[in-house]
């Protein structure tokens, strides 16, 4: 199965960066739209801020920061993602770094790869996490600056109740209809990529749990867009 577009279009981005936090959100968050892009033949790029090196979850014995960057790597490879660009700041401190520093990167990046458009997390950072509303502010701002659009990814109001219930997390997410894109994807790449985390990859736990409330479908917004959806952002 191929993703298909049942609400929304994705832009049509020839290049396309994957601005993220940490090790893992190309994969549990973004995996099966990286993989809609590519698949539809779209070169994809990452840009990871930190190492990860803080995360409460240890699902394998070392040193986070050097497991996660190895973790990263082989994550991307299944998600047959072009170039990654791994930074070193602080995991939990983006919020401390500059703004304009941390755009400038993305837009240093965005330039080397000729990235069209940019994809993230929803400005809201889906998992309350402060790290990933930083990393969409500084996509939001160097999409600005390069006058392509910024796509973020996000959660139906549904799966938020539910994830709620069960686990007691205050995740982020939007009604349908401040949703800008659904998608129906398929996972097989994406649940590869994720094993590829063991780490993170913990029985059990809510990011696990997420994939499976959500099903067949991904959810999208525009952050930020310089023209219709479906068109090339410059």
């Amino acid at each position: 199965m191929n993703a298909l577009a049942v609400h929304g279009s994705l832009p049509d981005w020839t290049s396309v960066l994957v601005v993220v936090a940490h090790p893992d959100d190309e994969s549990f968050g973004l995996g099966a739209v990286i993989d809609a892009f590519v698949s539809r033949g779209s070169r994809v790029s990452v840009l990871c801020f930190t190492h990860g090196e803080a995360s409460t979850l240890h699902g394998v014995e070392g040193d986070l920061g050097t497991i996660r960057e190895l973790e990263l790597t082989a994550a991307a490879a299944e998600l047959r993602i072009d170039r990654v660009r791994l930074a070193s700041y602080a995991d939990g401190g983006l919020a401390d770094v500059p703004l304009d520093e941390l755009a400038a990167l993305v837009v240093d990046v965005a330039q080397e790869v000729d990235a069209d458009g940019l994809l993230g997390f929803d400005l809201s950072g889906v998992t309350g996490h402060p790290d990933h509303v930083r990393a969409t502010e500084a996509a939001m701002a160097a999409g600005a600056q390069l006058g392509a659009g910024v796509l973020g990814w996000t959660l139906p109001s549904d799966v938020l109740t539910v994830l709620a219930a069960e686990y007691g997390v205050a995740f982020a997410g939007h009604e349908p209809a401040e949703i800008d894109v659904v998608l129906r994807v398929p996972r097989e790449r994406q649940l590869v990529a994720v094993t590829r985390h063991p780490s993170q990859a913990v029985p059990g736990s809510v990011l696990r749990r997420r994939l499976e409330l959500l099903g067949d479908r991904e959810h999208l917004r525009l952050q930020a867009v310089t023209q219709s959806p479906g068109e090339r952002a410059r």
